[in-house]
């Protein structure tokens, strides 16, 4: 994909940034002078730029980046930590505030990329996470410190965690605490691939593109899907998978991606 970004908009006094490119929406931890640590306002932020992003129909898949070379999100704003986590209750009104912001990534319905350089730490790692991809730079760090900081880490988190990696190598990051290279990511399945620095931004776009070019709803589908197979068996939708089989016979998108094949030419889909 080409062409220069649009439509930027500034949220949380400039500290994230909403952007597009084409049928990219793209979302900018805007915070390097802290190594994009997320302050609640930034938590916040997310939420509703993920909304838009997820209103847009013209949107097809979403980025994730920090701003700068250093972090990709360094984790929580600890400066903010005397305030937000004074007392229990006021600590739980704080999470779920925290939480609304890393679901609005975890439950968006459509395919979402973290492009990761630098620092992918703590609460970092746990937006990187809830991405459908990760495609990091080399030399970036990946860890959780929740052990280092006296935090109990939640069962979503998690969850998510083991999911990608599996629980052998989630107790490993989080009895260590230790910060683990983008190499050994690769290995364990935390993240999907490495790439030189430079490399990463045209890397994340020209796969953004691909994803965006290709039927929505069949996206859309597997999206569903995938997350349905990690689920209990009592809490999966299979309904809505057969609603989903049912729509892309009958859609517009499953007429084009045949004639399209048959006149050998790339097909042009609507999501419709």
């Amino acid at each position: 994909m080409t062409g220069t970004e649009q439509d930027e908009r500034s949220w949380a006094d400039g500290k994230m940034l909403s952007s597009r490119q084409g049928a990219v929406g793209i979302m900018t931890f805007n915070h390097p002078e802290r190594l994009n640590a997320v302050s609640m306002e930034m938590w916040e932020a997310m939420g509703q730029i993920m909304a838009g992003f997820g209103a847009d129909d013209s949107i097809r898949v979403i980025v994730l980046r920090g701003a700068g070379d250093k972090a990709f999100v360094s984790g929580g704003d600890i400066s903010q930590f005397a305030k937000t986590r004074a007392s229990a209750e006021i600590a739980r009104q704080h999470t779920a505030r925290i939480a609304a912001g890393r679901n609005a990534v975890a439950d968006c319905k459509k395919p979402t990329i973290a492009a990761i350089r630098g620092f992918c730490l703590g609460g970092g790692l746990a937006i990187a996470v809830q991405a459908d991809l990760r495609i990091a730079a080399t030399g970036s760090q990946f860890g959780i410190p929740a052990a280092r900081l006296g935090v109990a880490y939640g069962f979503e988190g998690l969850r998510t965690l083991v999911g990608l990696v599996g629980p052998a190598h989630a107790r490993m990051i989080m009895f260590t605490a230790d910060r683990i290279d983008a190499d050994e990511a690769a290995r364990i399945g935390l993240i999907n691939r490495v790439v030189e620095p430079d490399a990463l931004w045209p890397t994340v776009m020209a796969l953004a593109s691909r994803m965006a070019d290709n039927a929505p709803i069949s996206i859309a589908a597997s999206k569903d899907g995938i997350a349905m197979v990690l689920k209990d068996p009592d809490a999966r939708d299979l309904a809505r998978l057969k609603e989903y089989e049912r729509q892309s016979l009958d859609s517009e998108d499953f007429k084009e991606g045949r004639t399209a094949f048959m006149e050998k030419r790339r097909p042009r889909f609507v999501g419709r």
